[in-house]
């Protein structure tokens, strides 16, 4: 067996009144690609920012190419070869392609940028990854398939050992998908351990070596990929066995066919944004919309919800005709929408769990009312929004919105 590159032992790691880690053991190959899987509010997360030194390790060690190391931030972690890459880019559009690469480690003489030696660093970077684009050109007017390549190159340059990819693939399309993986197994094959999470099952099987479980801050145990069938995968990541997931899907509809929609939309349209598009959603009953990126998921929710005004078609709310004038309509008519964009449409981040579900309540219905829809993941609703990840991260941002009581929601990947 190979020797790991990384090894993290008992890690353990709590938060107000929340045990998000529990005695997890993980480890790392050189050379390989491993799954880090689990539900949201699994761990996954955390784990991630104990290992890149965003959070304190409450308990456990971690071993890194045979030395401990306790890192007490994320540029100790970069500059001890573990480097990360996250769902949301942390880069700046408004700079070149060369720039963001090299941002706070630009080659100096006499105190002054030497940007010939930036562009052409960067330049052999991105050839060494079979990207060929301008790097003198603004990130921004590149696809985000093209800034996760460039922010993968800024990881890279500072000598990674340790390659974090963080849901990478969310908002790839399936050809940037696979220029994506083309990266990964050259990184691969250059020795660099890669850690990759990501919602996308499909995805897992063809990229992952190994994968690591986790479910409720535990470790549920570490496989070979090709020792694990799908569906055992989901088992272990939610909890029941193979007959109950069956049982599952025989599950009879909850509703007639002759009952009267909850929402039905008729040739509902937007010019330059979606094409007419007819949908029923009935009571008790889950409506998954299914698309390549850019294909208009998003605007259909938006029209449902009234964010963005349809000038096509007809919508009946409860089997009588309404004009989605807005959101205030829609709530009107307890229609919900979470956006799939939390950070800058769903929540505040520097205000409370209180404090952001106050915002979007009524004052006659208290704030103390949607948190047990969404389960308590809090000790007290006072605590920041910053101290919740995954899972608990959405609680209170369903919560802000009417979703936590209303009949009809909304919700766009996220």
């Amino acid at each position: 067996m190979t020797e790991a590159i990384l090894t993290m032992t008992g890690i353990s790691k709590e938060f107000p009144g929340v045990k998000a880690l529990s005695e997890v053991d993980f480890r790392l190959v050189p050379g390989e690609v491993h799954a880090l899987m689990g539900e949201n509010g699994a761990g996954k997360s955390t784990l991630i920012k104990v290992l890149t030194g965003v959070y304190d390790i409450d308990q456990g060690s971690i071993v890194l190419d045979g030395q401990p190391v306790e890192f007490t931030g994320p540029l100790q972690a970069q500059h001890s070869g573990i480097s990360t890459v996250y769902q949301e880019i942390n880069l700046c559009p408004n700079l070149s392609v060369a720039e963001n690469i090299f941002i706070g480690r630009e080659p100096r003489v006499f105190g002054h940028i030497r940007w010939s030696t930036v562009e052409r660093r960067a330049r052999e970077l991105l050839r060494r990854l079979q990207i060929d684009i301008d790097v003198s050109a603004m990130l921004g007017t590149y696809s985000l398939a093209v800034q996760q390549m460039v922010a993968i190159a800024r990881a890279i340059d500072i000598d990674a050992k340790v390659l974090v990819l963080d849901e990478p693939t969310s908002s790839l399309d399936a050809g940037e998908v696979q220029q994506l993986f083309r990266v990964m197994r050259q990184l691969k094959q250059e020795g660099i351990a890669i850690l990759f999470v990501t919602h996308f099952l499909d995805q897992v099987y063809e990229i992952a070596d190994r994968i690591t479980v986790l479910r409720n801050g535990r470790l549920v145990g570490e496989y070979p990929t090709s020792e694990l069938t799908l569906i055992d995968l989901i088992g272990k990541m939610i909890g029941k066995e193979l007959e109950v997931l069956e049982r599952l899907e025989e599950r009879p509809k909850r509703f007639q066919e002759d009952d009267v929609p909850l929402v039905d939309a008729r040739e509902l349209g937007r010019k330059g944004a979606v094409a007419p598009f007819s949908l029923t959603i009935h009571k008790g009953e889950v409506v998954g919309l299914a698309g390549l990126l850019g294909s208009g998921r998003t605007e259909v929710a938006r029209l449902l919800y009234g964010a963005d005004r349809a000038d096509h078609g007809q919508l009946a709310v409860d089997g009588r005709p309404v004009t989605m004038r807005g959101p205030r309509t829609a709530m009107a008519h307890d229609i919900a929408f979470c956006s799939e964009n939390r950070r800058t449409e769903g929540l505040i981040e520097e205000l409370t769990v209180r404090e952001n579900i106050i915002l979007a309540m009524q004052a006659t219905r208290g704030w103390t009312r949607p948190i047990p829809a969404g389960a308590r993941t809090t000790s007290s609703p006072s605590t920041s929004r910053r101290w919740t990840s995954g899972r608990p991260t959405r609680r209170p941002w369903c919560a802000t919105s009417p979703a936590a009581t209303s009949r009809r929601c909304c919700w766009p990947a996220g």
